[in-house]
């Protein structure tokens, strides 16, 4: 579940030119050329050049801080130079879905991309986002609708490229690399760009990762030569960094050359690594005390993700080099990411499925810079929806009134902003269904990665209906029912989640979903039968115990609701909207109080333990849990910390006498309990943590 969900279900939680070729459907390209024709719009009226250069997952607060230590003279002289500020996100915080937001100006309900993957109705199979699935134009389409020409590199969910005024190198385009024999190994017709031809022109710019050799790592990691002779996997760190530097490395070039060579005027290129290096090694910034496996792998991977955002911002400088005069560069990012936080099992840091989206923030970068851009602005109110709207101004175009963002007007010098048009959009009736071509390969690598990464996981969408649509995404599908819950627009929230519910009925993190809505709407009763029914299902879900927690709250049920929020946050201490409900009912958060000194001294000293055990310094984390046993020999918490700690060691047995010691103290303790029942199944053998 995204956090997005998570939100929704806390109730109560405050080659040459192609020429005018359609892009989509002939009648939508005849709708979009009349349109240019009205506005007047050509290729050499009204604005400059403007490029774009997108930077997944590039964190403000990192950026502040190595600009600070003039580790980035790139970003600095785009802020000295420029306007900047953070750009507020959206979530879900993911990836295909915010850079479409980003390229076409409308929300994830608006351009239908709300996840990684959709489903193959006919195979049950997962395949990554393609063009096909978005319901709206984008940026490259209305450009070359009004005459301008584009180039797109490497852009989410741009495969099968589009027909375009100019150029498309899909984002399928480096993943081909986990083939044998690389590009070469692909059939010849394969359709990555557009025009068709291109493909054949950017392969010298083209990298695998078996070009990345040591040489080229050394500023990322310390490797030893030897480990470059392994082939490909998944479980990888090596495989997954090499990976990432080869398409940076191949979309970088790429879009340089088409910058210089085809002089488009606009041009949209993406870079991926900085957020697979802070997936892969996020953890490992700047964190200090580190012991065990996680003392091993700084040694590896410690300096990898400063290394990754000081390749950025070359790879900034190399774009701002090839700036002219009638240029504007903008530099963005799609969301920020918590660096340094150590998760609270180190081992899940052992085989990359570690992090997904839990560790992304809502707050991304955004750089605007040269033509048509006042200097020394700092922007406070940015949305992503912004961009786009903003980026046609720079263009000349008109922003559409069906785009929800504004035209950042306190950024711009000089731009006569155009009139707002009522849509770019065709008739719905005028817009015609197109099949995506499969490249089966492609589709299995690109979902295994995404896996891998931790971006899919076990209830990912994977149902099927049987209303006759050729590709679905269930998990998009709830991804957008949390934009319609976070809007207050409950019927149409509800909708869906019954539709997917009547797909999954045990699928219990549905059910605590409809009953959120069903609780915004004041149908207690309904939600508390939904909310019983997830309880079987998932009893250690916290959701459910808050949501229960708000129903009981709003029906005056006062202590009844704080010990069901307590029961979330013990579940899960970081869970917010319980965090929140228990500050306001109580004036603290605190799940119980320790009495007296000695109580006070041991939770210190369990906390303590909790950090140690976290940088993977079991042996210390122990020994500060015996100080305080000794102390207060009946805190329920030291217990639970024990087992935590012994469970991470590999020794079952004492996770098993530390469980059951904690139910002595408390019978009830839905954690505890829970979590026997889980360790009594397995089997003696698996004594090592999963």
């Amino acid at each position: 579940m995204g956090a997005s969900e998570e939100r929704a279900r806390a109730l109560g939680s405050p080659v040459e030119p192609s020429g005018r070729r359609p892009s989509r459907s002939a009648a939508t390209a005849l709708a979009g050329f009349a349109l240019a024709v009205l506005l007047g719009c050509s290729s050499d009226s009204g604005g400059g050049r403007v490029l774009v250069l997108g930077l997944d997952g590039l964190d403000p607060r990192a950026v502040d801080l190595l600009v600070s230590e003039q580790k980035l003279p790139n970003f600095a002289r785009l802020r000295s130079e420029g306007a900047y500020g953070r750009l507020r996100s959206q979530r879900p915080l993911l990836s295909p879905v915010i850079w479409t937001t980003v390229a076409t100006g409308k929300t994830p309900d608006q351009h239908g991309i709300g996840h990684f993957v959709a489903v193959d109705q006919r195979t049950g199979e997962e395949i990554p986002a393609t063009s096909t699935m978005r319901r709206v134009k984008a940026l490259w389409n209305i450009a070359s609708e009004a005459g301008r020409t584009v180039a797109v590199v490497g852009w989410w969910a741009t495969w099968p490229p589009e027909a375009v005024n100019g150029w498309v190198v899909s984002d399928h385009t480096a993943y081909h690399f986990l083939f044998s024999e690389g590009l070469e190994d692909e059939p010849a017709d394969a359709d990555t760009t557009f025009p068709p031809g291109l493909r054949d022109e950017i392969a010298p710019w083209v990298q695998r990762p078996q070009d990345i050799g040591a040489g080229d790592l050394a500023e990322f990691a310390t490797v030893d030569a030897g480990e470059l002779d392994r082939p490909f996997r998944f479980e990888d760190d090596l495989a997954h960094l090499r990976w990432a530097l080869a398409t940076a490395d191949t979309y970088r070039d790429v879009g340089l050359h088409l910058w210089r060579g085809k002089e488009p005027d606009l041009e949209l290129v993406y870079i991926e690594a900085t957020d697979s290096a802070s997936h892969l090694f996020g953890h490992l910034f700047r964190a200090e005390g580190l012991a065990g496996e996680l003392a091993e792998q700084q040694a590896r991977y410690g300096g990898t993700v400063e290394a990754m955002y000081r390749y950025a911002d070359r790879i900034v400088g190399d774009f701002l080099d090839a700036a002219d005069s009638d240029t504007t560069v903008v530099v963005l990012s799609d969301h920020g990411f918590e660096l340094g936080r150590l998760h609270d099992d180190p081992t899940q840091t052992r085989d990359l499925r570690r992090v997904s989206e839990r560790f992304h923030t809502e707050d991304g970068i955004l750089y605007l810079w040269g033509r048509g851009i006042q200097s020394g602005v700092r922007l406070e109110r940015a949305s992503i929806l912004d961009v786009a709207p903003t980026l046609l101004a720079l263009l000349g175009l008109p922003r559409a009134a069906d785009m929800p963002g504004r035209v950042l007007v306190e950024a711009l010098a000089d731009v006569a902003v155009p009139d707002v048009v009522a849509s770019y959009e065709p008739d719905a009736a005028e817009e015609t269904a197109t099949e995506p071509g499969r490249d089966a390969r492609t589709d299995a690598a690109l979902t295994a990665r995404l896996r891998s990464l931790g971006y899919l996981g076990g209830a990912d969408g994977g149902a099927r209906s049987g209303d006759g649509d050729d590709t679905r995404s269930p998990q998009g599908e709830r991804n957008l029912a949390a934009v319609h819950f976070d809007r207050g627009e409950y019927v149409e929230a509800e909708t869906i989640y019954r539709r997917l519910m009547a797909e999954a009925p045990e699928d219990g993190s549905l059910r605590t979903s409809l009953a959120g809505v069903l609780g915004a709407q004041g149908r207690y009763d309904e939600a508390d039968g939904e909310l019983l029914r997830a309880l079987e299902l998932s009893p250690m879900d916290a959701g459910v115990h808050h949501n229960l927690g708000a129903i009981a709250e709003r029906r005056g049920k006062g202590q009844e609701a704080v010990e069901r929020y307590r029961t979330a946050l013990t579940l899960d201490p970081g869970y917010e909207p319980s965090r929140q409900a228990m500050v306001r009912l109580t004036g603290t958060a605190e799940i119980r109080a320790p009495r007296g000194e000695e109580e006070r001294g041991a939770a210190a000293l369990a906390d303590e333990a909790s950090l140690a055990a976290r940088r993977a310094d079991y042996a210390r984390a122990l020994e500060l849990l015996d100080r305080a046993e000794a102390l207060a020999p009946d805190l329920l918490l030291i217990q639970q910390y024990r087992s935590n700690v012994a469970y991470l060691m590999g020794d079952r047995a004492a996770a098993l006498r530390a469980l059951r010691r904690g139910l002595e103290l408390e019978p009830d303790n839905v954690l505890l309990r829970e979590n026997l029942k889980r360790l009594e199944r397995e089997a003696p053998a698996a004594a090592n943590p999963p």
